[in-house]
Order: C-alpha cells, then sequence, then structure tokens
C-alpha cells in the first residue's frame, strides 16, 4: 500500500528580502515522516495557488504549523497593530477555509501554535493579539537574551515551561492518559472567547487555553498551542499526539 499524504502548509516570505516564496520549517516535516509514517507534501499558504477542493482529494491529512506571522486581529474583531506584526494576510484566507473544510469532510486535522489559532478562529474563536499583556499571564513567547535577542540554543527556546491541565476524560486525557502534562510555549497570540464549536480541553497554569477539538468534528480535529512537532521522535506527549494523528490519516486512506 502506497504510503498517507499529509499536505503541511507554507508560510509566505521574501527570499533575500526580494523573491516571494513559500517555506515550511523541516521540524513539520520530519515530525511527520518520522512519527506517522506518512509522506509529508508543502502546500502554498495563498488561496491564489491552492485550490482547496483539489488540495483535500490529494490529501490524507493536513498539518497547520506554526508560524512567525500572527493571525491578522480583523479576522478576530480587533484592530491591528504595528507592535503585533508581521502578518501573512494570503495564509490567513487559505487557512481559515481550509480548516473548515477539513471538519466537513472528515480529512484529518491536526494545528500547531498558529494552526491552533486559526482553527480557533474559523470555529467563531476570538483571540488576544498579545496573550502576555493580559494582566495575571505570564509570557509565552520564546525565551530572549537581556539583550533582547532569541536564546541560541534551541533546547531551552523549546524547553518545557508550564503545565497544562487537562479536561478529565476528554480526547487528551484519554490519548495522553493522564490530566497533566509540561510542554514548552513559543506564542504570543492567545485564545481570548472560544467559538461555539471549539471546546477547550487543555489550560496552562495561568489560564491561558493550550488544547482544543473542534466540537461535532467527524474526523480527528485537535489544536495544540504549544510547538508539538520539535521532538516527538522523543517526546512521549508529542509523540502520542503525532502517532494518534497517524492512525487517522491511516484509517481514512485504508477507508478510500
Amino acid at each position: 500500500m502506497k504510503r498517507p499524504i499529509v499536505g503541511v502548509i507554507g508560510n509566505t516570505f521574501l527570499a533575500e528580502g526580494r523573491f516571494p516564496s513559500q517555506r515550511v520549517g523541516e521540524r513539520n516535516l520530519r515530525a511527520v515522516a518520522d512519527v506517522t509514517g506518512a509522506l509529508p507534501l508543502m502546500f502554498a499558504g495563498s488561496p491564489d495557488i491552492t485550490d482547496i477542493d483539489a488540495l483535500l482529494d490529494a490529501v490524507d491529512g493536513v498539518l497547520l504549523t506554526g508560524a512567525r506571522a500572527n493571525v491578522h486581529p480583523t479576522r478576530f474583531g480587533t484592530d491591528p497593530h504595528p507592535s503585533y506584526e508581521p502578518y501573512d494576510l494570503e495564509r490567513d484566507a487559505l487557512a481559515l477555509t481550509l480548516v473548515e473544510a477539513c471538519v466537513e469532510r472528515s480529512v484529518p486535522l491536526l494545528g500547531i501554535c498558529r494552526g491552533f489559532q486559526e482553527m480557533s478562529v474559523a470555529f467563531g474563536s476570538t483571540l488576544h493579539p498579545e496573550i502576555r499583556e493580559i494582566p495575571g499571564r505570564q509570557n509565552h513567547r520564546m525565551p530572549r537574551l537581556e539583550n533582547g535577542e532569541i536564546h541560541p540554543d534551541p533546547t531551552v527556546v523549546f524547553g518545557d515551561r508550564h503545565d497544562v491541565a487537562l479536561a478529565p476524560g476528554g480526547v487528551f486525557a484519554r490519548l495522553f492518559g493522564r490530566e497533566t502534562i509540561r510542554v514548552n510555549s513559543l506564542h504570543g497570540q492567545g485564545v481570548l472567547e472560544p467559538g461555539s464549536r471549539v471546546i477547550v480541553e487543555g489550560v496552562a497554569d495561568d489560564g491561558t487555553v493550550e488544547a482544543i477539538c473542534i466540537k461535532d468534528a467527524p474526523g480527528f480535529a485537535l489544536g495544540v498551542q504549544w510547538h508539538a512537532e520539535y521532538d516527538p521522535q522523543t517526546n512521549p506527549i508529542n509523540k502520542a499526539l503525532f502517532e494518534a494523528f497517524g492512525a487517522a490519516i491511516a484509517a481514512r486512506k485504508a477507508a478510500a
């Protein structure tokens, strides 16, 4: 049997500051290849290039990755501000529609960080543009040095930083076999008010939403705020997540 295919969304950027391009972090591709057993296939995060129906006819699952760019505030009723940049309007336009299409067609969908936020917004959630500005919340951004530069050691940047309490008996608690996990944290935006179909399955110790599923989704539709793609080859929590995604992908392909 041929390997399943997972579509991995691309992000818009300027190569050498001049050439419009699409890119995907390699850890996302390796997480799919190493843990789910599927073939990762990058697709452009642009509605002018990627036809959603054709994409979903060609893949067995979709991974919405994290990204530097934030979901544009107008997508959830907030005014944009330069301090919340950068944005990727093309990815917004594609991903928010793609989320709904995946759920409707039972295409397994896993959202990570920005992908988690896209899933949330697609089903009516609002976001806070900078979660650390809310009183009582911690800084969920990646660790930096005193001079403001990003910490040079990836094991520090992607190190586990806080606990997440999982809903007892929920999808994630059953998946991980426990009700508390510890995860990394590299994000600015965060869910403010969940939409009616967004079920909160995990919450950080400061109240930040960290794990969701979509109510009445006929297939796999899970989102996590942390960067599960960093180490699913060795981290038991992230491995279990990608293995479950892989099982859903394999089941859908077998049923096709």
